[in-house]
């Protein structure tokens, strides 16, 4: 029988993502990101990253107009 964990995690990686992102300069490639686009997507619905086409690839980047 499993036991029920009592720490709190994350529904998502969006945090893990955010502080990779922070190390990383603020922007880093979409290909070497290793996270799911589905974490991706959510931290663009809440506006805290962007994508930008550079015409050399997409990247990442944090949303500074906070």
């Amino acid at each position: 029988m499993s036991r029920k964990s009592t720490h709190r995690t994350p529904a998502d990686h969006s945090s893990l993502c955010l502080q990779y992102l922070r190390r990383c300069g603020g922007s880093a490639r979409l290909c070497h990101i290793n996270f799911s686009l589905c974490v991706i997507q959510t931290l663009v619905n809440r506006k805290l990253v962007k994508i930008k086409n550079t015409g050399a690839g997409f990247f990442v980047e944090l949303d500074e107009a906070k």
